[in-house]
């Protein structure tokens, strides 16, 4: 009898809205970059926006890519960013090559959900980081690539450019 009362409860929690017993889902998140084009198989990081300002990989980790947990997932509608550096103080880093990508080439990236989504190259652009294209890359749907690029500001210690790779999703 114990046994049938505690399963008609079980039921009756389950029907009204009560405690749900199912383990927590975790949140979507891309975990690798694949670019066979370019040879680049790096890891994925969180990067998050502070004050308008996005995080960037540390560059103790040259190879690792970040995504903007504030963008779309890979996959899903909407832009989804991911940046990387173009090189350190001393080494070449994930994006050092990112500019010469040419239209028509795969990206892929691994989900946590174990899905493998590839992307198509639409198009390379540099411009000066003065006349970022906010709208594009953050508001049309797609994969963006971004990384410095141009001359280096050597009294800044920065690039003048970015380089940005927009791409398409073809399929999951």
């Amino acid at each position: 009898m114990a046994g049938v009362v505690t399963g008609v409860v079980m039921v009756a929690l389950d029907r009204g809205g009560g405690v749900d017993t199912a383990p927590a889902r975790r949140p979507v998140v891309p975990s690798r970059l694949d670019i066979p084009s370019l040879g680049v198989k790096a890891p994925l990081m969180k990067l998050g926006v502070t004050d308008g300002q996005i995080e960037l990989p540390p560059f103790e980790k040259p190879n690792t890519a970040g995504w903007v947990k504030e963008s779309a997932v890979p996959g899903d509608p909407g832009s989804a960013v991911i940046l990387g550096h173009v090189d350190t103080r001393t080494d070449p880093a994930v994006f050092y090559r990112l500019k010469q990508m040419r239209a028509g080439q795969a990206i892929k990236v691994t989900r946590s959900d174990g899905k493998v989504v590839q992307y198509r190259v639409d198009s390379i652009e540099q411009v000066s980081k003065d006349r970022f294209p906010a709208d594009k890359v953050y508001l049309e749907d797609g994969l963006r690539l971004i990384t410095c690029g141009g001359n280096f500001d050597w009294d800044k210690h920065e690039y003048h450019d970015n380089v940005i790779v927009y791409a398409t999703l073809v399929k999951t």
